[in-house]
């Protein structure tokens, strides 16, 4: 999997995968904001993650699936690197005969053993760098 950055100005990125689709970023303060950030990004990406097996299981479970939504909320450290210390997915799942005991198990499932996204937070990560001159 790759994925192309594009500076497109101060604080702003294109991202583009390799089918061509593309995720605008920026790091602007709340009121110039006019997409995700980076960490908002991947906040959505974990819950989006979990969401799309949650579906899947409630279907293969042959219940009624009518909706899902999500809130997802996260705590950051104060220090640098400022990444999450916690991350709370709440999920408001609409199926009039799946039960309590199955959309606990479901999600359980979905958040810790399913979603690749919240498996790679803590992925070992590895930095390298090129330096272009013109």
């Amino acid at each position: 999997m790759k994925i192309d950055l594009k500076y497109k100005g101060d604080e702003e990125f294109t991202s583009t995968n390799e089918n061509g689709n593309t995720a605008e970023i920026d790091m602007r303060s709340a009121d110039q904001k006019q997409h995700q950030s980076p960490t908002e990004l991947l906040l959505s990406a974990v819950g989006a993650c979990a969401a799309v097996e949650i579906v899947s299981m409630v279907k293969k479970r042959r219940k009624t699936f009518v909706d899902l939504d999500a809130e997802i909320s996260g705590e950051r450290r104060d220090e640098h690197p400022r990444g999450f210390t916690k991350i709370h997915l709440k999920y408001i799942i609409t199926s009039p005969d799946l039960t309590d005991e199955e959309a606990e198990r479901i999600v359980n499932l979905a958040t810790t053993k399913y979603c690749s996204v919240a498996g790679s937070l803590s992925a070992e990560q590895t930095h390298s760098f090129e330096i272009v001159r013109p």
